[in-house]
């Protein structure tokens, strides 16, 4: 997939996530929706669906990473765009997508500067930063119930 693809499927991506989390409406119709609004070539339809199901899926862990990374800033606190651009950053450095962790950077970081505020890129990349500066590997797990999971 070219890289073109993969980041119009990361603005999607956000802006699907950005409506989901301000509002009630359905993931599926919100994604059908961005693709009838921005059709992309099957590939990043592909990985399109894997960012929204996989940020949707591990949120709750995935905001309690956030809240580990920048301690200062309570999630909800933190600004929509800003924090599913995080979401997805730290949901693409868990290996899910097979994106190199700079490029998951990189591209959070671009996210940032085209969606978020003045300070947004540098809130992005610091937090992300923190996230890897430790060497600890970010790792999801299925959550409990969930169909993948195997589990009731």
């Amino acid at each position: 997939m070219t890289v073109q693809a993969r980041r119009q499927a990361r603005i999607s991506a956000l802006q699907a996530l950005y409506e989901i989390d301000s509002t009630d409406h359905p993931p599926a119709d919100v994604v059908a929706y961005r693709l009838e609004d921005t059709p992309l070539p099957p590939e990043g339809e592909t990985f399109l669906r894997d960012l929204v199901a996989g940020v949707i899926r591990h949120r709750d862990h995935l905001d309690r990473l956030i809240q580990k990374y920048a301690p200062a800033w309570p999630v909800a606190q933190i600004a929509v765009v800003d924090r599913n651009i995080l979401r997805i950053a730290l949901y693409e450095l868990s290996g899910a997508t097979g994106t190199p962790p700079k490029v998951s950077i990189n591209e959070a970081v671009d996210l940032a500067k085209l969606f978020g505020s003045d300070n947004s890129s540098r809130f992005v990349n610091g937090v992300l930063g923190t996230a890897v500066a430790g060497g600890e590997r970010i790792t999801l797990r299925t959550p409990a119930g969930d169909p993948a999971s195997g589990k009731d």
